[in-house]
């Protein structure tokens, strides 16, 4: 059969996936221009739609980005930076500047430090090796901080074309959309300026006569704990409102579980305050350490959950970390869970995560 491709960003057409770039329902065959359904809803709805790609075929994808000139717009999940900021970035920019966004500060507590924030999200890029312009926090879902950002973009893209990138999960949909809307002040700027992109899975959107605004699909990093977690449970745990600290007094050899998903021993220091900030819906239960992993074994799914029945099934098995606590107040981070802030001072913890989903620690932003 011949090999269709999408006339608007050149992906090969297929039905099975919709997840994925090119999927287009069967009945749009038949039509003269075929266009994949993220395609399809840009041009008559102005709408991004988020589609999926795996981390060594995005390399391939954007291999030609580090030859152009343009701005590296990178969106990350404030919830999930680990998971969400892309290693592999620095090899495909070349030159190529970059600017780091962190989403969804709306859902963070008022309290936080949105300057110990911005410095932590720069430091954990120079770790990766990602070397920033700026860094800024943004609400997608509520246009926070999307005027300052924009500014921003129009400064460092020096007109040139913009390319947004990101993990899936991260809101980059979202953001498009809402950046298309502050920077143009039209809602049809898309159906009156679309034009196929010249990326195969990319889309442009024009920003002038002669630059773009380039969405690349959503990368799939297996860090992030969304792709072990069914879609119900996805949605018990990413937090929808602002989320509200819970706090535990607790003594040495008590244990907090987080639902199912990860678990936190309080092994050594004097009693304290333990501060959970994960979202508002997920259940957290406490116990006493000796009788954690028995609770554990025989509780996880039903007394402890999320996870469901469909999460078990691909969940991995939960490793551990110790940390040994002695420069102040302290955020253990869950990625994409939330984390729990303690004193920090001669205290020893035990952290339990999904495999893969590595747990760490920083100061804390509260």
């Amino acid at each position: 059969m011949e090999k269709r491709l999408c006339q608007g960003c050149g992906a090969p057409i297929q039905t099975a996936k919709p997840k994925e770039i090119g999927y287009t329902p069967e009945s749009a065959l038949q039509k003269d221009t075929i266009l994949c359904q993220r395609c399809f809803r840009l041009k008559h709805y102005n709408e991004i739609q988020s589609v999926s790609i795996r981390d060594d075929d995005f390399l391939q994808m954007v291999s030609k980005i580090g030859e152009r000139r343009g701005l590296i717009v990178h969106i990350v999940d404030i919830f999930d930076v680990s998971g969400s900021l892309i290693k592999s970035l620095p090899r495909i920019t070349g030159n190529n500047p970059i600017i780091l966004v962190g989403n969804k500060m709306d859902l963070l507590p008022k309290s936080t430090n949105k300057r110990k924030l911005t410095d932590w999200l720069r430091s954990s890029a120079k770790e990766m090796g990602i070397r920033v312009e700026d860094v800024f926090l943004i609400s997608s879902a509520k246009g926070h901080g999307m005027e300052a950002l924009t500014e921003a973009i129009e400064h460092f893209r020096a007109n040139k074309d913009v390319y947004i990138v990101g993990t899936t999960n991260v809101g980059k949909s979202t953001f498009i959309n809402r950046l298309i809307k502050h920077s143009t002040g039209m809602k049809d700027v898309i159906t009156t300026s679309y034009f196929p992109g010249t990326t195969l899975g990319f889309i442009e959107i024009p920003l002038d006569e002669s630059t773009a605004l380039i969405d690349t699909p959503g990368i799939v990093n297996k860090q992030q704990i969304a792709h072990y977690v069914s879609e119900q449970d996805l949605k018990l745990i990413t937090p929808n409102k602002e989320i509200k600290p819970r706090i535990y007094q607790l003594n040495s050899g008590q244990s907090l579980f987080f639902g199912g998903l990860a678990r936190l021993d309080f092994l050594k220091g004097d009693k304290q305050s333990f501060v959970c900030y994960f979202s508002n819906q997920l259940p957290i239960h406490r116990t006493k350490l000796e009788n954690a992993d028995t609770l554990y074994k025989e509780h996880k799914g039903e007394l402890l959950s999320p996870p469901d029945e469909q999460t078990l099934e691909k969940l991995p098995d939960l490793t551990e970390t110790t940390y040994r606590l002695n420069e102040g107040k302290t955020d253990i981070v869950f990625p994409g869970l939330g984390w729990v802030s303690v004193p920090g001072y001669q205290t020893t913890v035990t952290a339990y995560s999904p495999k893969g989903v590595a747990v760490s620690v920083r100061k804390s932003l509260i």
